[in-house]
């Protein structure tokens, strides 16, 4: 039977951006003020990302900003979106993650990617002091769960406290298929970036059901994918705000990040035909347009990927109009 977008829930990622001419300091009031709306609103989750040497991105202290959020909320669950595990000790997340937890009981998840979260000179900063490069993440993983149970793989001489015998949701988070068939061989939730991956959104959703096994966390497979969705009240209005989105990623390309730009007239005017196609391969799954144009967008989404839940990212110059783009997705998933 098809899945309706009524029947799944429907949660946020915030990169905490930092416009042009806007602070860090502002960019993290936003940050609550979106929260506490979404949880107004029925958002089922809100998570924060890690991202360093960005100045764009808030949110480089991720477990640190959930603290603020969850603080500032009382029901919605909060989370990483996720914490890049070579970038840390594993020890010190389940400590970190442990304190959120017995702070904010039942409410705090634990996503977990690979990738360093930034680039090759900032990776070798955060890594100092024999950090991992990323291939071990399976042993890293390991050794992070068995500091919430220790019976797991083995009993460990080293406790976690606060951590040890809580039971914090840990999902794998992927933009290819290898975290897929990790989550998949674990019994693992999955949770896919078509923000910026779409391409492979499909052959790895596919990989994370087909292998699926059975765990204590999990009986059947559960996935949610991220996706870029920029609402307005009609169609020019979103592709409109959707150019900072286009210009974010622009400057990713050109390896200039910068603070999130406000929306241009034309994007053609300040980019080449070959950055277009290179931005229509990076956001080619985004949803921008009115209510109308959205849901529809929004329900094809998920009749093609099957998924579980749906997650929405909303990179929006001007925070009433994110605001309002959260809102009308609300909508549009509670009538």
């Amino acid at each position: 039977m098809a899945k309706h977008l009524q029947d799944i829930p429907v949660s946020v990622l915030d990169l905490s951006p930092i416009t042009e001419g806007s602070t860090a300091a502002q960019a993290l009031q936003h940050t609550l003020d979106l929260a506490k709306h979404a949880e107004k609103w029925g958002y089922h989750r809100y998570w924060l990302a890690e991202h360093h040497n960005m100045p764009g991105i808030a949110s480089s202290a991720t477990s640190v900003v959930i603290g603020h959020v969850a603080a500032g909320t009382s029901a919605i669950r909060v989370g990483s979106g996720g914490i890049m595990l070579p970038n840390h000790a594993p020890l010190m997340i389940a400590e970190q993650f442990g304190t959120l937890e017995s702070l904010f009981p039942g409410r705090i998840d634990l996503g977990l990617g690979r990738a360093p979260g930034t680039d090759q000179l900032t990776a070798h900063a955060l890594r100092r002091g024999g950090r991992s490069d990323g291939h071990d993440f399976p042993e890293q993983l390991a050794e992070l769960r068995s500091y919430f149970n220790p019976e797991l793989y083995g009993r460990n001489p080293i406790r976690a406290t606060p951590g040890e015998g809580l039971n914090i949701p840990i999902w794998l988070l992927g933009s290819s298929g290898f975290s897929a068939q990790l989550a998949a061989q674990l019994g693992l939730p999955f949770a896919f970036a078509s923000h910026f991956s779409p391409e492979s959104t499909i052959p790895a959703l596919q990989l994370y059901y087909r292998q699926f096994r059975p765990s204590e966390v999990l009986s059947e497979p559960y996935a949610m994918v991220c996706v870029n969705v920029i609402a307005a009240d009609t169609d020019d209005e979103a592709a409109h705000l959707a150019t900072s989105l286009q210009q974010l990623f622009l400057n990713l390309v050109r390896n200039r990040p910068g603070k999130l730009q406000p929306p241009v007239d034309n994007i053609h005017e300040v980019s080449s035909e070959y950055e277009l196609s290179l931005l229509q391969k990076q956001l080619g799954t985004s949803i921008v347009g009115s209510p109308q144009t959205v849901e529809s967008k929004l329900q094809r989404f998920l009749a093609e990927t099957g998924v579980q839940e749906i997650m929405v990212a909303g990179s929006i110059y001007d925070h009433q109009a994110r605001l309002r783009s959260y809102e009308i997705v609300a909508e549009i998933m509670s009538r």
